[in-house]
Order: structure tokens, then sequence, then C-alpha cells
């Protein structure tokens, strides 16, 4: 809250901007910082109008409001125009609630449209890059290479990657059996070269990893414990800079997305 912003607001919005906030924190239980923005929205508000129109907070009408929200549109991104507007509908169905105003003059006022955000595209040869990044001749490259090759070739999340066990997995038919969000089973086709991968990973590379020890997950790690997410997540961040691949530019998400859009370019049906 700007001290300037206050003492050029009307006494009486400077009332009512209380009365506001200490309802939501009586009713709402707001904490201190989401309190002070709402007064902090309302405080600008009542400035801009105590230099650009002969009325106070309670006195505002539709057109006064859009000039204001047009200004917010000169200097702000769609998001926080959107919360300044989401702060006085509000206040002004506070007001209309309690009988101050016989009326809502941001009831007609819509929402400013968020810009929507493409998805990140990865190319099918930085998707190779990336995939060949871990050093095959390594156990742990053979784990990571099996890993990405079974997330791009198939679209799972990385929480049902991680999570897959041995038994829920037929390299002779080449298929997963997931189970997804809602506890719900699917089966998955595999693909060739990730179930090759799959293959010399177990051959080799898990059973030295293990040294002995049992454990029913497929993918291990030293510990003998499956590979958690936030484990993988770095070690798809690693293998990115290694593949020349801006590692801001890569997520798992991005690598199922890559999965789908490829599987398109390729003249997959979009339903499938």
């Amino acid at each position: 809250m700007k001290a300037s912003e206050e003492k050029s607001s009307d006494s009486a919005d400077l009332a009512e901007i209380d009365a506001f906030c200490d309802l939501l924190w009586l009713e709402d239980g707001l904490a201190r910082t989401s309190l002070a923005s709402y007064r902090s929205d309302l405080l600008q508000f009542s400035a801009w109008l105590g230099q650009n129109a002969a009325c106070g907070l309670l006195a505002v009408d539709e057109p006064t409001l859009l000039r204001y929200v047009a200004t917010l549109s000169m200097t702000l991104r769609a998001s926080s125009q959107a919360r300044y507007l989401s702060t006085l509908r509000r206040f002004y169905g506070h007001l209309l609630s309690r009988g101050q105003r016989s009326d809502d003059p941001t009831k007609r006022i819509a929402m400013p449209a968020k810009p929507s955000r493409l998805p990140k595209v990865l190319s099918e040869t930085q998707v190779e890059r990336l995939l060949t990044a871990p050093a095959a001749e390594h156990l742990l490259g053979q784990r990571d290479r099996a890993m990405l090759e079974t997330l791009y070739a198939t679209g799972l999340r990385v929480s049902e990657l991680v999570g897959l066990k041995m038994h829920e997995i037929n390299l002779e038919m080449g298929v997963l059996r997931v189970f997804g969000k809602g506890s719900k089973e699917r089966l998955v086709p595999l693909g060739e070269q990730a179930a090759d991968c799959i293959r010399r990973y177990l051959t080799t590379a898990r059973p030295a990893v293990l040294a002995g020890r049992q454990s029913d997950d497929l993918f291990v790690t030293a510990r003998a414990a499956a590979m958690t997410r936030q484990a993988f997540w770095q070690l798809i961040k690693r293998y990115a800079v290694m593949a020349d691949i801006d590692p801001a530019r890569l997520s798992p998400h991005v690598l199922r997305h890559a999965f789908a859009t490829h599987l398109l370019n390729h003249g997959a049906d979009l339903r499938v």
C-alpha cells in the first residue's frame, strides 16, 4: 500500500475499504498479505477516482469503471488486470449484499483474456539426441536410457513411469500394465526400441545395481528403491545439457507432448 494513495483517497472511501477488509478477515480469515492486497487495490482505485472522476467508491457507475479498467490495460498484464477486477467485483458484491448499492457496476465487465501459452515442443532430432545422451556402457546409463525411451515411447506420466513394477511389464507382448489416476488400469503398447532398452537394462544393469538385493520396482536406484519423480526430473535436466537442449525448455510433460506430436506427424489417429 502506498501512503500517497491513502492520502489521496476520500475519507468515506477509506472507511468503506476498512469495513470491507474487516469483514474479509472475520468471515474468510484471510491472511494479512491477502487483506493488504485487497486494500491496496481499492486504495489505488479510490485515488484514481479522486483525480479522474467526480465520485467516490459508493457512487461509481459502469462507464467510469470501464475507463479505469482501460487505464489498467495500458500498463498491466492480463493476469494483473484480472486481479484488480476480481477485487472490485468482490467489493461491489459486498456493497450490494449490504444494501449500500442497488446495482453492481462490475457485473457486465468481462475478465481480460489471458494469452494462450503454446506448449513447448521438441523436434524429433532433439528427442533423438536426448534419448542417446545416457552412456550405454555405464550401468546407470542403461537404466536412464531405458526410462527415457519408455517415457517417450508410451507417453506415460512420470509418476506412472517411476511406479512401474516388474510384474506390470510384458516384453514378449510389448505392453505395460499401468495404473493411472483414480487407480484406473490400462494396457500401453511399449514399442520395439523401448522394449530392447528395457531388456538390456534387465539383463545387465538392474542385477548389478541391486547387487543381490530384491525389489519389485522396475527402475531401481543404488539404494535398491524405486526412482523418485524428483530424481528423474534432475536426470532429464542433466541429459538435456548433454544433448545441447536448453533445460528450461524441457520437462517430463514436454516429452509427453513430443510423444503425441510426433505420433500425429507420422499419421497416427488423433483419438489414439
